[in-house]
């Protein structure tokens, strides 16, 4: 059973980020239009932008990128989650440190490890929801990946912006599996009953009712969010690069980061897009977390 333990906990891993990232498609592609301001959509908010591209490019265009999106997140949420539990292990074993803080620095280094792993393909999902019909750059997920390599310098065309990405996921995600790992302990040693279950899988093992594991995936989004943010929006713009007419101001990330402070301030600037983002990031863990949850009780994992 051990041999395919890998497997399913790739699997279960896998799932969990699909099933995320569709709750949240439709802003994921506003927030990338937003971010950086996109010419047809600049002038509008978010409520407007969610309302104004179904009418320019019909429903599916909201899920447009999504594609390419599941192609990455499946493998990505996969290495993701199954990293989280190895680099667990190894910590507890190997440098004895447990506690709450080796989910913190678990955490962070599974979110490492997933971004390089998947990020070409978070590239060139960007390149494809930054496109708006009418003015198609890139015809396809295919024809993307070989006009990058061939017109950006080769395979390092694939990597721009990965120094912002991994600045903040480190944050990110280390913030997200600690709030979420941290709350979860606290929540079956204090209120069992309460906030538990048996897991379907192996009675002796307690889980967390599922809408305190929304609840709690939710709160884990949040707080990981806010720490993380203004990389987000500096990756975005570092990714876009060659798009973007202000790109040669852009090409590392402390010159971006100066850059949009300067032109547009913190909130403006830094932080633009950020409510968007709560709306966005907190179903999304919630979904994440909850359904990684029931996945390892399906796969038998616990």
């Amino acid at each position: 059973r051990r041999d395919f333990y890998w497997l399913r906990s790739f699997i279960a891993g896998g799932v969990a980020g699909c099933c995320a990232k569709t709750t949240t498609a439709p802003l994921d592609r506003v927030k990338i239009l937003l971010q950086a301001h996109n010419h047809h959509y600049k002038h509008l908010g978010v409520f407007s932008t969610l309302c104004a591209v179904p009418k320019k490019e019909g429903y599916l265009g909201l899920y447009k990128g999504n594609g390419a999106m599941m192609i990455r997140i499946f493998p990505y949420g996969a290495i993701q989650f199954m990293a989280f539990d190895q680099y667990k292990k190894v910590i507890k074993k190997q440098l004895g440190i447990s506690g709450h803080v080796h989910r913190l620095m678990a955490g962070s280094m599974a979110g490492i490890t997933a971004v390089i792993c998947t990020y070409p393909l978070d590239m060139v999902r960007v390149r494809l929801a930054f496109q708006v019909k009418g003015e198609h750059k890139y015809m396809g997920i295919i024809h993307a990946f070989k006009m990058i390599y061939t017109k950006e310098g080769g395979f390092s065309g694939f990597y721009r912006g990965l120094m912002p990405t991994v600045v903040g996921m480190a944050p990110y995600a280390g913030f997200s599996f600690f709030t979420f790992g941290t709350l979860k302990s606290i929540g079956l040693a204090q209120a069992p009953n309460l906030l538990g279950r048996p897991s379907l899988d192996n009675p002796d093992v307690l889980v967390l009712k599922t809408h305190v594991n929304l609840l709690c995936g939710g709160i884990a989004g949040a707080i990981a969010q806010t720490i993380s943010y203004p990389l987000d929006v500096t990756r975005r713009r570092m990714q876009l690069g060659a798009v973007l007419p202000d790109s040669e101001k852009c090409l590392t990330m402390v010159q971006t980061l100066k850059y949009v402070y300067q032109q547009h301030g913190i909130r403006r600037g830094l932080y633009r897009g950020l409510s968007l983002n709560y709306i966005r990031c907190i179903p999304s863990q919630a979904v994440a977390f909850t359904t990684y949850e029931l996945m390892k009780q399906f796969l038998h994992l616990n």
